[in-house]
């Protein structure tokens, strides 16, 4: 771990690819007691929602704790209610209806649910790959893995100024049979670009992929408050 995490609270907006806004989100971070809880939520124009909390540790490695997502509304056609409990190993999905269902699985120590934007920041851009576990939610969850690479790098604005940011692009290893007939049957997950400014720290500049499986992708970027 190169940079640890503090308390912070910054303000995103949520787009089509097209430059349309359709929902803003605020991202928060608490450190107390050797815990950081960083909590990620957006608020749709359609009254949708999307909340992702997670705790983890930072003693020289990123540890998860738990994470709890939560989508529902008009733009998530299959709500989700999923908790991961990395202590116990129980995954627990709470259905539309109210359901509630566990299942329990030997979990990896590198389950990244919640982490990536915090793990990048403590790649290198010279690090060709960096592979991490990730848990698909759902009623019946899948253990999969997150191939991060740097493809690149892209030049932006601030102001009048030019800088540039790293393009590290987050691939869905679905693994075995599956993740060989994925593509041919148009099931393998897009992947996610997440654009870090280089420099001591890096910075988040914007992430482009699906909120959900299957779904269309979206662009997260930091904005400023306005007063009107």
């Amino acid at each position: 771990m190169r940079y640890g995490q503090g308390s912070s609270h910054g303000f995103l907006a949520l787009k089509t690819l097209d430059g349309v806004t359709i929902a803003t989100g605020d991202s928060t971070q608490v450190v107390s007691r050797g815990r950081v809880t960083s909590r990620l939520i957006f608020h749709f124009k359609d009254g949708s929602v999307d909340e992702d909390v997670t705790v983890f540790t930072q003693q020289g490695v990123f540890r998860l704790i738990s994470d709890h997502h939560i989508q529902h509304g008009p733009s998530f056609p299959k709500p989700i209610d999923f908790l991961i409990d990395m202590a116990s190993g129980d995954l627990t999905f709470k259905a539309e209806d109210g359901t509630i269902s566990k299942e329990h699985m030997d979990l990896p120590a590198d389950v990244s649910n919640g982490l990536p934007p915090n793990l990048l920041l403590n790649i290198l851009p010279t690090t060709p790959e960096t592979k991490v576990a990730y848990i698909a939610p759902g009623k019946k969850a899948r253990l999969i893995h997150l191939s991060i690479k740097p493809m690149g790098t892209l030049t932006f604005r601030v102001g009048a100024f030019r800088r540039k940011a790293t393009d590290f692009t987050l691939h869905v290893e679905l693994g075995g049979v599956t993740g060989v007939v994925a593509p041919i049957i148009g099931k393998q997950p897009s992947d996610y670009h997440i654009w870090l400014q280089d420099g001591t720290p890096p910075a988040f500049v914007r992430e482009e992929g699906p909120l959900y499986e299957g779904g269309p992708i979206w662009r997260m970027e930091q904005i400023s408050p306005s007063f009107q």
